[in-house]
């Protein structure tokens, strides 16, 4: 089969309108891809595309993962044999609200190092990535038989820079390395975007999610003839911790753009359905502060982040079936939401007791940054002993992100969190320090920004010094803490729940009277004792049926979640989302484990599985 860009798309000589949707392969569990692109296929559309994401793909350097749900071949299969035509974007960067919008952390530990331009090393290391990348997508293509009929060059890179020549070699990359169907731009729909991320010879399109003739009018200035696309219709928004709210569309706008947008070419529904950014994969904006976005990526999508047919959904396929004949389709994949109720903290214990299983210091005569360390996502621990200090009165981190949680003998006396890290903090009241004072500074990576040129400054953990009291501080253990580990916290070295906690929580009895006692039953972590630090609670419940459940996190601060070992994101009571979304394969029969390692000493004594989200 043969598809052609002239002043349509054109399929074997016949015009072709594209009816797309965005469903990312890597933000929904494996077990569910059919049945998204079932109810995608079943609104009418005849396409579904996603971003391959660099950083998942090669999360070290050199190392290539594609298994599991990073298995792009056979999810462009399966869309083939549901009839569905592709869209591929295995641009460098991706954006998509993903950590580092989807470039590999690992390039940030090479001094000089610049972003999407004509860098000679960052170019290296995209051509070795396409090397691996490519053989595995090029078979895929219409013109080899498969379902592939676009691909894209870079993502929205006028609002980053305007070296054309970087598009250029990123282009000549992708045809040296077997690209052969039509190339593909994406920008915003101004001049100034399409006149720095636009090549000759590749097809521009568009990025917006309104005033649909407005914009249109814009891009035919740059197709010479061709066919005008919306690559991503923005149907919603997504959410950052603290928004106050969930971000919804308007939809009675959005029903009547997709209509126009229908009229006057063609469209790829940006988020047909959004999922979820699983383990630390959340992406971040920095205008005039840091913005990290939620777990959840429901983006106020056509489907739910857990799949769920929305009144969007049913308002779109009432449009596109103006267009084109609606086909009928059996949804093949059985879904059950569960509330699987209230589960009872059974052990805890705190990161200082089982550091040394979870991870193994580093010396340094000054801290390194995560990158420098080899390490990519998660916390990291700096820890040393103050041997020249009487009192601890000011504080520095130099070249620090994103937030650092910092104690004095496991006793919590600063977070800092953005802004707060590039000055001097002075403490309401010196602290008379004890000889050999051991001082923790536990800094989180809370997501890459992932647009714009603060990118090039995102390294994580603490990048140059620590200044106490006016002076360097030297000599540190370093711990790199990424918790892709933890199944290796060891939880006897901690307290076990008596009983008759369990029966105070339950009766919803217990106060901050009892904290004292929290500790008997094993262990003499200070965590145990009540202060506030970081420690890692654990969790058991059965399931006779596996059912897609929802975490409600009520009463906890902040920290990570896991399930059965598999990390399914960030909580922070700040909101707006308040239930972290478990996908049933997730789960199985008999004994399930939840983990949540809490940062902040802000804890409840339960948890409740339930069956309905709750996003804000």
């Amino acid at each position: 089969m043969k598809f052609e860009i002239k002043d349509n798309f054109y399929l074997d000589g016949a015009p072709m309108k594209i009816i797309s949707g965005a469903f990312h392969y890597f933000r929904t569990v494996p077990q569910y891809w059919r049945d998204r692109l079932e109810k995608l296929k079943a609104m009418g559309c005849n396409t579904v595309e996603t971003y391959i994401p660099w950083n998942l793909h090669e999360p070290r350097k050199g190392e290539f993962r594609f298994e599991g749900i990073l298995d792009v071949e056979k999810f462009v299969g399966l869309a083939q044999e549901l009839g569905l035509y592709v869209i591929l974007r295995p641009s460098p960067y991706i954006c998509a609200e993903w950590e580092f919008g989807g470039l590999p952390a690992w390039l940030l530990k090479e001094d000089g190092m610049r972003l999407r331009v004509s860098c000679p090393a960052f170019l290296r290391h995209v051509e070795e990535y396409y090397k691996a990348l490519f053989p595995r997508i090029t078979p895929l293509q219409i013109t080899q038989g498969g379902p592939v009929i676009l691909m894209q060059v870079e993502n929205e890179y006028g609002y980053y820079a305007n070296d054309t020549a970087y598009l250029e070699a990123v282009k000549n990359l992708m045809t040296a390395n077997g690209a052969e169907v039509p190339l593909v731009t994406s920008d915003g729909p101004y001049p100034e975007s399409f006149n720095a991320g636009s090549l000759p010879g590749v097809l521009p399109t568009g990025n917006f999610g309104s005033k649909t003739e407005e914009r249109f009018a814009v891009l035919k200035r740059y197709t010479g003839g061709g066919p005008l696309m919306c690559t991503e219709f923005w149907v919603g928004w997504f959410d950052h911790w603290g928004n106050g709210g969930h971000m919804r569309g308007n939809l009675e706008e959005s029903v009547k753009d997709l209509d126009k947008m229908l009229k006057l070419g063609h469209v790829n529904i940006y988020m047909f359905e959004g999922g979820t950014n699983f383990g630390f994969m959340n992406g971040a904006n920095y205008y005039d502060k840091l913005t990290p976005d939620v777990t959840s990526y429901d983006y106020d999508g056509v489907l739910t982040e857990d799949g769920r047919i929305t009144e969007k959904y049913r308002r779109y396929q009432e449009v596109i079936g103006k267009y084109v004949s609606l086909p009928e389709v059996k949804f093949s994949t059985r879904i059950e939401r569960k509330a699987y109720g209230v589960l009872k903290v059974r052990r805890r214990v705190s990161l200082s007791d089982t550091l040394d299983t979870v991870s193994r210091a580093v010396p340094g005569i000054h801290p390194q940054s995560m990158e420098r360390l080899g390490q990519n996502y998660g916390y990291i621990l700096y820890r040393t002993r103050l041997h020249t200090e009487e009192k601890l009165e000011k504080i520095r981190l130099w070249d620090a992100n994103d937030r650092a949680n910092i104690f004095l003998d496991d006793w919590p006396i600063l977070t800092l969190y953005d802004r707060e890290l590039l000055e001097e903090r002075r403490l309401n009241c010196p602290i008379s320090v004890s000889k050999n004072a051991r001082l923790d500074i536990l800094v989180e990576n809370m997501g890459r920004v992932n647009f714009g040129p603060r990118m090039e400054r995102q390294r994580k953990g603490i990048d140059q010094c620590v200044q106490i009291n006016g002076h360097m501080h030297n000599h540190w253990e370093q711990y790199p803490l990424p918790l892709d580990n933890i199944g290796l916290v060891d939880f006897s070295r901690g307290a076990k729940i008596s009983e008759e906690e369990s029966v105070m929580a339950e009766d919803g009895r217990k106060g901050e009277s009892s904290k004292a006692d929290s500790g008997r039953g094993g262990g003499s972590s200070k965590a145990d004792s009540g202060l506030q630090i970081p420690a890692f609670y654990r969790f058991t419940f059965m399931v006779e049926e596996p059912g897609d459940t929802f975490l409600d996190f009520s009463g906890w601060g902040k920290g990570a979640a896991f399930v059965n070992g598999f990390h399914i994101g960030r909580f922070w009571e700040i909101g707006p989302q308040k239930r972290l979304y478990i996908p049933g394969p997730l789960l199985k029969i008999g004994e399930n484990e939840i983990i949540l390692f809490e940062t902040e000493g802000k804890t409840a004594d339960v948890i409740t599985l339930m069956d309905e989200p709750d996003i804000g």
